[in-house]
Protein backbone atom coordinates (compact mmCIF):
# COMPACT_ATOMS: atom_id res chain seq x y z
CA UNK A 1 0.00 0.00 0.00
CA UNK A 2 1.13 3.48 -0.61
CA UNK A 3 2.17 5.47 2.04
CA UNK A 4 3.18 9.21 2.92
CA UNK A 5 7.19 9.71 2.16
CA UNK A 6 9.36 11.38 5.30
CA UNK A 7 8.66 14.77 3.97
CA UNK A 8 5.99 16.72 6.15
CA UNK A 9 4.48 19.97 4.46
CA UNK A 10 1.65 20.69 6.39
CA UNK A 11 0.31 23.10 4.28
CA UNK A 12 -0.24 20.78 1.55
CA UNK A 13 -3.81 19.79 0.36
CA UNK A 14 -6.28 21.62 -1.77
CA UNK A 15 -10.39 21.47 -1.52
CA UNK A 16 -12.34 23.02 -3.87
CA UNK A 17 -16.56 23.50 -4.78
CA UNK A 18 -19.71 24.57 -6.90
CA UNK A 19 -22.83 25.10 -6.08
CA UNK A 20 -25.66 26.17 -8.30
CA UNK A 21 -28.42 27.75 -5.84
CA UNK A 22 -31.34 27.20 -8.74
CA UNK A 23 -30.50 23.06 -8.12
CA UNK A 24 -29.69 23.25 -11.82
CA UNK A 25 -27.19 20.42 -12.18
CA UNK A 26 -24.00 20.27 -13.97
CA UNK A 27 -21.49 17.51 -14.73
CA UNK A 28 -18.22 17.18 -13.26
CA UNK A 29 -15.85 18.46 -15.80
CA UNK A 30 -15.29 22.03 -14.32
CA UNK A 31 -14.86 20.95 -10.55
CA UNK A 32 -11.91 18.68 -12.44
CA UNK A 33 -10.55 21.27 -13.77
CA UNK A 34 -10.57 23.36 -10.70
CA UNK A 35 -9.39 21.15 -8.36
CA UNK A 36 -6.61 19.97 -11.10
CA UNK A 37 -4.74 23.54 -11.28
CA UNK A 38 -3.64 23.32 -7.39
CA UNK A 39 -1.60 20.07 -8.73
CA UNK A 40 1.06 20.92 -6.50
CA UNK A 41 -1.27 20.52 -3.29
CA UNK A 42 -1.36 17.07 -3.82
CA UNK A 43 1.05 13.71 -4.07
CA UNK A 44 -0.99 11.81 -5.60
CA UNK A 45 -1.86 9.85 -2.46
CA UNK A 46 -5.78 10.96 -2.17
CA UNK A 47 -8.37 12.96 -4.55
CA UNK A 48 -12.08 12.51 -4.30
CA UNK A 49 -15.34 14.37 -5.14
CA UNK A 50 -18.62 14.52 -3.62
CA UNK A 51 -21.43 15.03 -6.04
CA UNK A 52 -25.50 15.99 -4.75
CA UNK A 53 -28.34 15.31 -7.13
CA UNK A 54 -26.76 12.51 -9.18
CA UNK A 55 -28.96 9.97 -8.33
CA UNK A 56 -32.65 11.21 -9.62
CA UNK A 57 -33.90 7.84 -10.69
CA UNK A 58 -33.20 6.15 -7.22
CA UNK A 59 -33.74 9.57 -4.54
CA UNK A 60 -35.89 7.79 -2.02
CA UNK A 61 -33.12 5.15 -1.35
CA UNK A 62 -29.72 5.47 0.47
CA UNK A 63 -26.92 4.58 -1.87
CA UNK A 64 -24.17 2.74 -0.22
CA UNK A 65 -20.75 3.51 -1.59
CA UNK A 66 -18.31 0.54 -0.65
CA UNK A 67 -14.69 -0.61 -0.90
CA UNK A 68 -14.17 -4.30 -0.67
CA UNK A 69 -10.95 -5.60 -0.16
CA UNK A 70 -11.60 -9.06 -2.09
CA UNK A 71 -14.60 -10.94 -3.25
CA UNK A 72 -14.92 -12.62 0.47
CA UNK A 73 -15.42 -9.79 2.07
CA UNK A 74 -17.94 -8.24 -0.45
CA UNK A 75 -19.65 -11.87 -0.03
CA UNK A 76 -19.82 -11.89 3.74
CA UNK A 77 -21.20 -7.72 3.81
CA UNK A 78 -23.57 -8.81 0.62
CA UNK A 79 -25.67 -11.37 3.45
CA UNK A 80 -25.79 -8.95 5.78
CA UNK A 81 -27.15 -5.87 4.04
CA UNK A 82 -29.44 -8.66 2.54
CA UNK A 83 -30.47 -9.12 6.74
CA UNK A 84 -31.07 -5.48 7.33
CA UNK A 85 -32.35 -4.25 4.08
CA UNK A 86 -34.20 -3.92 1.01
CA UNK A 87 -31.57 -3.56 -1.81
CA UNK A 88 -33.19 -1.97 -4.87
CA UNK A 89 -30.39 -2.02 -7.48
CA UNK A 90 -26.66 -2.82 -7.04
CA UNK A 91 -24.02 -2.64 -9.18
CA UNK A 92 -19.99 -2.03 -9.57
CA UNK A 93 -19.23 2.05 -9.69
CA UNK A 94 -18.14 2.16 -13.24
CA UNK A 95 -14.81 3.26 -13.72
CA UNK A 96 -12.49 3.99 -16.89
CA UNK A 97 -9.02 2.38 -16.82
CA UNK A 98 -6.04 4.45 -16.30
CA UNK A 99 -2.41 4.00 -16.17
CA UNK A 100 -2.24 6.65 -13.02
CA UNK A 101 -4.26 4.21 -10.95
CA UNK A 102 -2.50 1.32 -10.74
CA UNK A 103 -4.16 -0.62 -7.68
CA UNK A 104 -7.60 -0.50 -6.61
CA UNK A 105 -10.31 -2.33 -4.43
CA UNK A 106 -13.75 -3.63 -5.65
CA UNK A 107 -15.92 -0.41 -5.74
CA UNK A 108 -19.35 -1.00 -5.43
CA UNK A 109 -22.53 0.95 -5.24
CA UNK A 110 -26.39 -0.33 -3.34
CA UNK A 111 -29.51 1.35 -3.46
CA UNK A 112 -31.29 0.40 -0.35
CA UNK A 113 -33.66 1.30 2.14
CA UNK A 114 -34.79 -0.35 5.74
CA UNK A 115 -36.53 -3.22 6.07
CA UNK A 116 -39.77 -2.24 7.72
CA UNK A 117 -39.91 -5.25 10.20
CA UNK A 118 -35.88 -4.61 11.38
CA UNK A 119 -36.44 -0.95 11.49
CA UNK A 120 -39.40 -1.46 13.98
CA UNK A 121 -37.92 -4.23 15.90
CA UNK A 122 -35.29 -1.45 16.73
CA UNK A 123 -37.19 1.28 17.32
CA UNK A 124 -35.18 3.61 15.98
CA UNK A 125 -35.32 6.40 13.61
CA UNK A 126 -34.59 5.74 9.61
CA UNK A 127 -30.88 7.89 9.18
CA UNK A 128 -29.99 6.12 13.15
CA UNK A 129 -30.73 2.69 11.58
CA UNK A 130 -28.50 3.71 8.39
CA UNK A 131 -26.32 5.05 11.04
CA UNK A 132 -26.07 1.79 12.90
CA UNK A 133 -25.43 -0.43 10.20
CA UNK A 134 -22.96 1.71 8.49
CA UNK A 135 -21.00 1.68 11.90
CA UNK A 136 -21.32 -1.82 12.17
CA UNK A 137 -19.60 -2.67 8.76
CA UNK A 138 -16.88 -0.16 8.99
CA UNK A 139 -16.33 -1.53 12.56
CA UNK A 140 -16.53 -5.36 11.76
CA UNK A 141 -16.07 -6.56 8.86
CA UNK A 142 -12.39 -6.04 8.08
CA UNK A 143 -11.69 -5.04 4.36
CA UNK A 144 -15.36 -3.38 3.71
CA UNK A 145 -15.73 0.09 4.23
CA UNK A 146 -19.12 2.31 3.36
CA UNK A 147 -17.67 5.61 2.24
CA UNK A 148 -20.65 7.16 1.12
CA UNK A 149 -24.28 6.80 2.42
CA UNK A 150 -26.62 9.24 1.47
CA UNK A 151 -29.74 9.88 -0.60
CA UNK A 152 -29.41 11.05 -4.18
CA UNK A 153 -25.38 11.80 -3.45
CA UNK A 154 -22.50 9.87 -3.35
CA UNK A 155 -18.60 10.78 -2.85
CA UNK A 156 -15.86 8.97 -5.12
CA UNK A 157 -12.22 8.95 -3.71
CA UNK A 158 -9.32 6.89 -4.12
CA UNK A 159 -5.54 7.13 -3.94
CA UNK A 160 -4.22 9.08 -6.83
CA UNK A 161 -4.11 13.09 -7.98
CA UNK A 162 -6.99 14.50 -7.94
CA UNK A 163 -7.78 14.94 -11.71
CA UNK A 164 -6.68 10.98 -11.90
CA UNK A 165 -9.47 10.16 -9.98
CA UNK A 166 -12.03 12.00 -11.53
CA UNK A 167 -11.21 10.82 -14.96
CA UNK A 168 -11.02 7.11 -13.23
CA UNK A 169 -14.56 7.52 -12.07
CA UNK A 170 -15.78 9.81 -15.48
CA UNK A 171 -16.85 11.95 -13.68
CA UNK A 172 -18.33 14.04 -16.98
CA UNK A 173 -20.99 11.20 -16.68
CA UNK A 174 -22.52 12.69 -13.78
CA UNK A 175 -25.19 15.67 -13.24
CA UNK A 176 -25.23 17.18 -9.73
CA UNK A 177 -26.26 20.64 -8.12
CA UNK A 178 -23.38 20.78 -6.14
CA UNK A 179 -19.71 19.29 -6.46
CA UNK A 180 -16.77 19.42 -3.68
CA UNK A 181 -13.69 18.28 -4.56
CA UNK A 182 -9.95 17.08 -2.52
CA UNK A 183 -6.28 16.91 -3.14
CA UNK A 184 -4.84 15.16 -0.21
CA UNK A 185 -1.06 15.61 0.94
CA UNK A 186 -1.06 13.17 3.86
CA UNK A 187 0.80 14.36 6.69
CA UNK A 188 0.21 12.82 9.83
CA UNK A 189 -1.82 9.57 8.46
CA UNK A 190 -1.37 7.43 5.34
CA UNK A 191 -2.25 7.71 2.16
CA UNK A 192 -4.67 4.99 1.12
CA UNK A 193 -8.52 4.70 -0.84
CA UNK A 194 -10.43 5.15 2.17
CA UNK A 195 -8.35 7.87 3.84
CA UNK A 196 -9.10 10.24 0.78
CA UNK A 197 -11.62 12.95 0.83
CA UNK A 198 -14.46 13.55 1.28
CA UNK A 199 -15.27 12.05 4.37
CA UNK A 200 -19.26 11.09 4.71
CA UNK A 201 -22.02 10.22 6.70
CA UNK A 202 -25.77 10.31 5.47
CA UNK A 203 -25.72 13.52 3.72
CA UNK A 204 -22.86 14.97 4.81
CA UNK A 205 -19.71 15.28 3.69
CA UNK A 206 -16.68 17.23 4.23
CA UNK A 207 -13.17 17.82 2.56
CA UNK A 208 -10.14 19.87 4.28
CA UNK A 209 -6.97 21.40 4.14
CA UNK A 210 -5.45 21.22 7.47
CA UNK A 211 -4.83 19.13 10.65
CA UNK A 212 -6.99 18.81 13.65
CA UNK A 213 -4.70 19.23 16.91
CA UNK A 214 -7.93 18.64 18.76
CA UNK A 215 -8.66 15.41 17.39
CA UNK A 216 -7.96 13.19 20.60
CA UNK A 217 -10.87 15.42 22.50
CA UNK A 218 -12.97 15.60 19.27
CA UNK A 219 -12.95 11.52 18.71
CA UNK A 220 -13.66 11.05 22.32
CA UNK A 221 -16.49 13.22 22.29
CA UNK A 222 -18.43 11.33 19.66
CA UNK A 223 -17.39 8.34 20.57
CA UNK A 224 -19.76 8.91 23.56
CA UNK A 225 -22.72 8.94 21.23
CA UNK A 226 -21.57 5.63 18.89
CA UNK A 227 -19.67 6.74 16.17
CA UNK A 228 -16.43 4.60 15.66
CA UNK A 229 -13.10 6.73 14.29
CA UNK A 230 -11.29 4.06 12.61
CA UNK A 231 -10.27 5.75 9.44
CA UNK A 232 -6.79 6.67 10.16
CA UNK A 233 -7.30 10.46 9.72
CA UNK A 234 -8.39 13.32 11.59
CA UNK A 235 -10.98 14.92 8.88
CA UNK A 236 -13.12 11.79 9.75
CA UNK A 237 -14.07 13.56 13.29
CA UNK A 238 -15.50 16.84 11.65
CA UNK A 239 -18.42 14.73 9.58
CA UNK A 240 -19.62 13.02 12.87
CA UNK A 241 -19.34 16.18 14.95
CA UNK A 242 -21.93 18.11 11.76
CA UNK A 243 -23.74 15.08 12.37
CA UNK A 244 -24.16 14.57 15.66
CA UNK A 245 -24.98 18.56 16.01
CA UNK A 246 -27.39 18.85 13.60
CA UNK A 247 -29.11 15.26 13.23
CA UNK A 248 -28.81 13.89 16.83
CA UNK A 249 -28.88 17.53 19.05
CA UNK A 250 -31.02 19.25 17.02
CA UNK A 251 -28.68 22.73 16.73
CA UNK A 252 -29.23 24.92 14.19
CA UNK A 253 -26.12 24.69 11.57
CA UNK A 254 -25.41 28.27 12.63
CA UNK A 255 -25.14 27.33 16.59
CA UNK A 256 -23.23 23.76 15.40
CA UNK A 257 -20.64 26.07 13.59
CA UNK A 258 -20.37 28.47 17.19
CA UNK A 259 -19.65 25.10 18.76
CA UNK A 260 -16.94 24.18 16.73
CA UNK A 261 -15.30 27.21 15.69
CA UNK A 262 -16.29 28.84 18.87
CA UNK A 263 -15.51 32.50 19.08
CA UNK A 264 -12.45 33.18 21.94
CA UNK A 265 -13.40 34.04 25.18
CA UNK A 266 -12.09 37.03 25.04
CA UNK A 267 -14.39 38.42 22.21
CA UNK A 268 -17.39 36.86 23.74
CA UNK A 269 -16.78 39.02 26.96
CA UNK A 270 -16.24 42.01 24.75
CA UNK A 271 -20.00 41.82 22.94
CA UNK A 272 -22.43 44.08 23.81
CA UNK A 273 -25.17 42.09 22.65
CA UNK A 274 -25.86 40.50 26.51
CA UNK A 275 -28.74 37.56 25.48
CA UNK A 276 -25.80 36.51 22.26
CA UNK A 277 -22.87 36.62 24.90
CA UNK A 278 -24.68 34.19 27.22
CA UNK A 279 -25.66 31.68 24.32
CA UNK A 280 -21.89 31.87 23.54
CA UNK A 281 -20.80 31.07 26.97
CA UNK A 282 -23.25 28.45 27.09
CA UNK A 283 -22.62 26.42 23.69
CA UNK A 284 -18.52 26.95 24.99
CA UNK A 285 -19.31 25.45 28.02
CA UNK A 286 -21.88 22.87 27.03
CA UNK A 287 -19.79 21.74 23.79
CA UNK A 288 -16.39 21.99 24.74
CA UNK A 289 -15.16 19.09 23.40
CA UNK A 290 -16.35 19.72 20.22
CA UNK A 291 -14.22 22.91 19.78
CA UNK A 292 -12.00 22.07 16.91
CA UNK A 293 -8.10 23.29 17.06
CA UNK A 294 -5.79 23.71 14.67
CA UNK A 295 -5.26 25.20 11.33
CA UNK A 296 -8.00 24.33 9.04
CA UNK A 297 -10.23 25.41 6.08
CA UNK A 298 -13.01 23.14 5.20
CA UNK A 299 -16.38 22.67 2.65
CA UNK A 300 -19.60 20.63 4.65
CA UNK A 301 -21.74 19.47 1.87
CA UNK A 302 -25.20 19.07 2.66
CA UNK A 303 -28.76 18.41 1.41
CA UNK A 304 -29.84 21.80 0.47
CA UNK A 305 -26.47 23.29 1.01
CA UNK A 306 -22.89 23.96 1.23
CA UNK A 307 -20.69 25.61 3.90
CA UNK A 308 -17.42 27.27 3.70
CA UNK A 309 -15.31 27.26 7.09
CA UNK A 310 -11.96 28.18 8.23
CA UNK A 311 -10.44 28.40 11.66
CA UNK A 312 -10.08 31.29 13.99
CA UNK A 313 -7.20 33.03 12.74
CA UNK A 314 -7.16 31.85 9.41
CA UNK A 315 -4.22 29.40 9.20
CA UNK A 316 -5.09 27.83 5.85
CA UNK A 317 -6.54 30.08 2.64
CA UNK A 318 -10.26 29.68 1.76
CA UNK A 319 -11.65 32.40 -1.51
CA UNK A 320 -15.30 32.29 -2.04
CA UNK A 321 -16.68 33.84 -5.77
CA UNK A 322 -20.06 34.24 -6.86
CA UNK A 323 -21.48 34.47 -10.54
CA UNK A 324 -24.98 34.04 -11.33
CA UNK A 325 -26.51 31.61 -9.57
CA UNK A 326 -23.50 29.77 -8.76
CA UNK A 327 -20.84 29.98 -5.75
CA UNK A 328 -17.84 28.87 -5.96
CA UNK A 329 -15.05 27.83 -2.69
CA UNK A 330 -11.53 27.19 -3.26
CA UNK A 331 -7.90 26.67 -1.28
CA UNK A 332 -6.53 29.12 -4.29
CA UNK A 333 -8.42 32.06 -6.22
CA UNK A 334 -6.76 30.96 -9.60
CA UNK A 335 -8.81 27.54 -8.87
CA UNK A 336 -12.01 29.61 -9.51
CA UNK A 337 -10.68 31.45 -12.60
CA UNK A 338 -9.89 28.70 -14.35
CA UNK A 339 -13.53 27.73 -14.52
CA UNK A 340 -15.12 31.18 -13.86
CA UNK A 341 -12.66 34.32 -15.14
CA UNK A 342 -14.67 36.71 -14.25
CA UNK A 343 -17.18 36.44 -11.05
CA UNK A 344 -19.70 38.99 -10.26
CA UNK A 345 -18.12 38.91 -6.57
CA UNK A 346 -14.74 37.23 -4.99
CA UNK A 347 -13.75 37.83 -1.27
CA UNK A 348 -12.23 35.87 1.45
CA UNK A 349 -13.99 35.46 4.59
CA UNK A 350 -12.59 36.39 7.85
CA UNK A 351 -10.80 33.35 10.26
CA UNK A 352 -13.90 31.61 11.73
CA UNK A 353 -16.43 32.73 9.47
CA UNK A 354 -18.91 30.57 7.50
CA UNK A 355 -19.78 31.27 4.49
CA UNK A 356 -23.32 29.39 4.17
CA UNK A 357 -25.11 29.00 0.84
CA UNK A 358 -28.57 27.51 0.04
CA UNK A 359 -30.26 26.00 -2.47
CA UNK A 360 -33.69 28.59 -3.19
CA UNK A 361 -35.49 25.76 -2.31
CA UNK A 362 -34.03 25.32 0.68
CA UNK A 363 -34.49 29.16 1.65
CA UNK A 364 -38.20 28.49 2.16
CA UNK A 365 -38.16 26.32 4.63
CA UNK A 366 -34.90 26.83 6.42
CA UNK A 367 -35.72 26.04 10.00
CA UNK A 368 -32.40 24.01 10.39
CA UNK A 369 -30.17 26.94 9.43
Amino acid sequence: MLREGKVRIPSGCSISGIIDKTGKRFNGKDIIKSIGLMHERSNGLGGGFAAYGIYPDYKDFYALHIFYDNLNIKKQTDNFLNTYFDIEYNEAIPTKSIPEILEQPIIWRYFVYPKNARLKDTRLSETDFIFKYIMIINRDYDGAYVFSSGKNMGAFKGVGYPEDIGEFYMLENYNAYMWTAHGRFPTNTPGWWGGAHPFTLLNWSIVHNGEISSYDTNRRFVEMYGYVCNLQTDTEVITYLFDLLVRKHHLSIKRTIQAIVAPFWDDIDAMADSKLKNELKYIRAVYSPALINGPFSIIVGFHGGMIALNDRIKLRPLVIAEYNSKVYVSSEESAIKIICNQPDRIWAPEGGEPVIVLLEETKKGASMI
